[in-house]
């Protein structure tokens, strides 16, 4: 958040104030609107993109999201699809039966349901394989020592052996050099993030980029 007095404001600080002041629901509603509006004139340029948007446990709670997401994908003229919801493993343990009920129903959307900062949390593995999930994503304090700890590298090794045995998609957040991409490619790992490609842009930065 770039503030026109206090600058950069990171969403560590400005989510959480987010979450307790009750205003977590508007604002995911508001990016995810945006996002889909984005994504709906990057298409009509030329390029088909995918988005994605994290979800706080309070979004998980509304049993009103999933027609909320559905009302949105119509109105921007997006396929459910390209849309990808983020959640990590903290958020479904906050109530795992009505957030397993909430996934299950955006699943049915047809959007993709991905595992955020994946190994940080502690659900277990049974959980992990009933829930309706297409990707897990590596965080970002196991890729980017991964080059140098063999513990590190390990716990990528199997969590992307974990995901492909479960059908899901692999993705490794933080990735930073040229060393660590070289080395995710060789383990098989499907997608990466981080600064190596870019850091973020701003909407028409991007669509430069």
């Amino acid at each position: 958040w770039h503030h026109p007095t206090l600058g950069a404001i990171p969403p560590d600080q400005f989510i959480p104030l987010a979450e307790h002041s009750g205003l977590m629901q508007p604002l995911t509603l508001h990016v995810l609107e945006l996002a889909l509006r984005r994504r709906a004139a990057w298409a009509r340029s030329g390029h088909d993109l995918h988005v994605a948007v994290n979800l706080s446990p309070n979004n998980l709670l509304d049993t009103r999201l999933p027609e909320t997401v559905a009302l949105l994908l119509a109105q921007t003229g997006n396929p459910p699809h390209v849309l990808t919801l983020e959640i990590t493993e903290s958020t479904i343990l906050a109530d795992p039966a009505g957030s397993l009920v909430t996934l299950e129903r955006l699943h049915a959307l047809g959007v993709k349901l991905s595992i955020d900062d994946f190994g940080t949390g502690y659900s277990s593995l049974g959980r992990l394989r009933e829930l309706p999930i297409h990707e897990v994503k590596i965080d970002k304090s196991f890729v980017q020592r991964s080059g140098e700890d063999h513990r590190d590298r390990a716990v990528v090794r199997s969590a992307v052996q974990l995901g492909h045995a479960l059908d899901l998609e692999v993705v490794a957040e933080g990735v930073e050099d040229a060393t660590t991409y070289a080395y995710l490619a060789r383990e098989g790992c499907d997608s990466v993030q981080g600064y190596y490609l870019s850091r973020p842009l701003p909407p028409d930065e991007f669509l430069d980029w």
